[in-house]
């Protein structure tokens, strides 16, 4: 077993195990926070699930611009001093979250500081593709997701311990946690963008900007990024609206919504490898429409089941679905994108959840506060079937990318 896991250590460049460090430290401190954000501010301020949706259109719709902003430095300015700014701009926004003493404050505060910190998301997404040739972006994704999922069975615990003190404590160590992710990337992780062809002009700041339209232009990752979104809008459930749902109609405390997140992340600590090794024969674009089956028949079930038995097997049902939509969809969006524009195309890729985001909590809490909160399991579902069929299309129109034969190594 020690000698396998050396060998796949070391198919991988160094930097990329470096980022990977960095992604776990800081999921560590965001999922500390993030699961339980939705229950934070219901009790806090008292509020019902169609205003937490509210909030969370705000804090998307806001981080829009820091994505495209974040989006066009990254591909004129480099992928490391972006991330390091995001970070520490983060640790700002958790602070100021956390000692809002009431409502306004808050949302201003999320709306000023959550722009900024979005800038890092498309350097993020940048990093890997410049590190990793296009038949190892899969896999790679795939590790990343093993990663960030170690962080979310470790932090939920945590989260608990500092919760039956102080909520603010949350907020606080998040703070921290962002910190100290930003050393790390500015003492360890190299810069990974390309360098520039030697006869290239180098874009002036208009240029830079106004390559989105090249972007938008691009019809087939436009429709794709259309999918996405709706996508987005099944799984956003996951980490808004499920734990107030099964709180208020089933009775399940926090700490029984957690063990459910946690069980998501063992296992995809224990199979999202092996998932992603096992389906890179297959095209992606199908693994997407694949996945996300999975997520309209996860998120139906807990219209129609009442015992927390069956609520986990949901949850493993959508499980199964994210180890097959995240590292096939985040492999398709690298694919799109030219070199020389991966900031741009990650930003726009970005929107996908941002979008959902925008308007997905808010229209969940809307049938959630609603006389028959069960529909909104219903939607996802229907939503599910849509989605899928639109992938399929999108694969015979578009003809996505076959997948690109992996290294006698890799097949190991």
């Amino acid at each position: 077993m020690l000698t396998k896991f050396k060998k796949i250590y070391n198919e991988y460049p160094q930097a990329f195990w470096v980022y990977n460090v960095i992604v776990f430290i800081d999921r560590f401190g965001g999922f500390m926070l993030y699961p339980f954000f939705a229950l934070y501010l219901t009790k806090k301020f008292d509020i019902g699930m169609s205003t937490v949706g509210i909030l969370f259109a705000i804090f998307s719709i806001s981080g829009f611009a820091g994505s495209a902003l974040g989006g066009a430095l990254t591909d004129r300015m480099g992928r490391k001093g972006v991330i390091i700014f995001s970070l520490v701009l983060s640790s700002l926004s958790a602070l100021g979250m956390g000692f809002a003493p009431t409502l306004g404050i808050f949302i201003a505060v999320s709306v000023i500081v959550g722009t900024l910190s979005s800038i890092g998301g498309p350097a993020h997404e940048a990093v890997v593709a410049d590190l990793l040739p296009e038949n190892k972006r899969a896999e790679g994704y795939g590790i990343i997701r093993v990663v960030f999922n170690l962080a979310v069975i470790v932090a939920p615990a945590a989260a608990g311990l500092l919760i039956a003190k102080s909520y603010l404590l949350l907020f606080i160590v998040d703070a921290i946690i962002s910190l100290l992710a930003a050393s790390i990337v500015f003492l360890f992780l190299p810069e990974t963008k390309p360098a520039a062809h030697p006869d290239a002009k180098p874009e002036t700041v208009s240029q830079t900007f106004a390559g989105y339209r090249t972007v938008f232009k691009d019809i087939p990752f436009v429709a794709f990024i259309a999918m996405s979104v709706m996508t987005a809008l099944i799984y956003t459930n996951f980490n808004s609206t499920l734990g107030v749902y099964l709180r208020d109609q089933h009775g399940i405390p926090e700490i029984g919504y957690g063990y459910l997140i946690s069980m998501n992340a063992v296992i995809v600590v224990i199979l999202q490898f092996w998932v992603a090794r096992k389906l890179e024969k297959y095209k992606p674009m199908l693994m997407v429409a694949l996945g996300t089956a999975f997520y309209g028949i996860g998120f139906a079930m807990y219209g129609f089941t009442s015992t927390y038995f069956m609520f986990a097997v949901a949850m493993i049902i959508i499980t199964i679905g994210e180890m097959v939509v995240s590292p096939f969809q985040q492999s398709l969006v690298a694919s799109f994108a030219p070199e020389a524009m991966r900031g741009r195309y990650m930003a726009v890729s970005g929107l996908s959840w941002g979008m959902a985001f925008a308007i997905g909590p808010y229209l969940a809490g809307l049938l959630l506060d609603s006389s028959q909160p069960n529909l909104l399991w219903v939607a996802c579902g229907i939503l599910g079937v849509i989605t899928v069929i639109g992938y399929i299309v999108l694969d015979k129109i578009h003809h996505s990318p076959s997948p690109v034969a992996a290294e006698p190594a890799a097949m190991d």
